[in-house]
């Protein structure tokens, strides 16, 4: 799998880009603000419909504009499909495929996987669980698409559970010796069941892809870092204690009946802490409540493992992540934002060897330098600079073997949140 050509249009910095790529290495180099991490992030866009750098959209709009454009043309196994991502300000977004309108945004997902690996990505290993857990859905995604729509789901089912639960308290308290406490609770009831169906199904997937992407993690760790203790990654599941303690076993064999016991024991959970939810407001369990336990050797590396060890282990599960779905399928494409700069020689090094065999790779860097040379094949430059109307950038080719990246192009100034590198 490769890009072939990507459009920005108003897009952070971007007024407007268009550059054709190709298989193989090519690096962006430029000062740190001047927008060349804005390509990766938006070709990250498409593959996941979210941005590494920001939670929310808004931030993805270059200002004064009212919405940004993002195009991909993608080449898999020789089909190309082109995808659209419409990025619209207080308004829903829309996509097309070959310009033909799809239904949903997320139906664009699976066209391009890219695999992310930023200075953002230290949270995985020092940061929340929702950063974990980021990871994890980020993963079972690229794998089947259609998990979107599944979390999707739940968060909308989260969402109005967790309302009554704050709202209808009073009401939920009296029970069946009420009308209005037993509707509450028949209405508690719907919401636990849906619930359980759409969290079993997303627990399930994590699992399966904790115990798939384990031994890729841990091998990639050792080669990045031998000299320290092995690497290992286990799924915690708040609804743990209500099931079978053999499913989260990664060197278990997945049954067929995985996803209903999963869901019996979601219920089951629900059940035991309802009383404390009532009284608090909130789901308690759920995926939405799990975490990604990573150890080095017999210690959390939360808290307990030095920088470099850290830096190790956010490398290795984007490693781990790239070698299950080059496993399951196309190469990903590469996507090495700013790194080579925090890495030390021996992890530029194994990070290089790792790169250098994707069938597409495209890296940042402030200086050309921080590049192994093995992955210098195509360099483009990027450059701002301010004008009396807004700031204009230019992409231009290194050498003189270039493929037409267009003209120069001028764009406004950025001020959204996650600046630019």
């Amino acid at each position: 799998m490769f890009v072939r050509s990507a459009t920005l249009v108003d897009f952070r910095s971007w007024q407007q880009l268009s550059v054709d790529l190709r298989p193989g290495a090519t690096v962006f180099v430029g000062p740190n603000g001047h927008g060349k991490t804005n390509i990766l992030e938006a070709l990250g866009y498409i593959a996941t419909l979210s941005s590494h750098r920001v939670s929310g959209d808004a931030p993805l709009i270059r200002t004064g504009a009212e919405r940004a454009l993002v195009r991909a043309t993608v080449v898999n196994d020789g089909r190309e499909l082109t995808v659209d991502v419409e990025i619209n300000d207080g308004r829903a977004n829309r996509a097309r495929i070959n310009t033909s309108p799809a239904r949903r945004p997320r139906d664009v997902l699976g066209i391009l996987n890219t695999v992310l690996f930023a200075p953002e990505d230290l949270s995985m290993v020092r940061g929340d669980p929702s950063d974990r857990r980021r990871y994890l859905d980020e993963l079972i995604v690229a794998r089947s698409p259609r998990m979107a729509a599944v979390r999707a789901d739940y968060d909308r089912v989260l969402r109005q559970r967790s309302a009554l639960l704050k709202t209808g308290g009073g009401a939920l308290r009296r029970g069946s010796s009420s009308t209005d406490g037993a509707n509450a609770l028949a209405t508690l009831e719907v919401w636990d069941a849906q619930l359980a169906a759409f969290g079993a199904e997303i627990i399930g997937h994590r699992i399966r892809a904790v115990r798939d992407v384990g031994p890729y993690v841990a091998a990639s760790y050792g080669s990045i870092a031998p000299s320290s203790r092995p690497a290992r990654i286990d799924y915690r599941c708040s609804i743990g204690e209500s099931m079978p303690p053999e499913i989260l076993d990664t060197t278990r064999a997945e049954e067929p009946d995985d996803i209903e016991v999963l869901e019996a024991a979601f219920l089951q959970q629900l059940s035991v802490v309802r009383s404390r939810e009532i009284d608090r407001g909130v789901t308690l369990v759920g995926p939405h409540r799990d975490d990604l336990d990573l150890t080095l050797g017999t210690d959390p590396a939360k808290g307990f493992a030095s920088h470099g060890e850290s830096w190790s282990f956010a490398l290795s599960l984007r490693l781990g992540s790239f070698e299950l779905l080059r496993g399951e399928g196309s190469d990903p494409v590469l996507l090495l934002d700013d790194v080579f700069a925090e890495l030390d020689r021996a992890r530029r090094t194994a990070l290089a060897g790792v790169a250098v065999t994707a069938e597409q790779v495209l890296v940042t860097a402030a200086v050309a330098e921080d590049v192994p040379p093995e992955l210098a094949a195509r360099r483009l430059d990027v450059r701002a600079h301010d004008t009396e109307q807004a700031r204009a950038s230019e992409l231009t080719e290194f050498d003189d073997t270039s493929v037409d990246v267009g003209v120069p192009i001028h764009t406004g100034d950025d001020t959204a949140e996650g600046g630019e590198r």
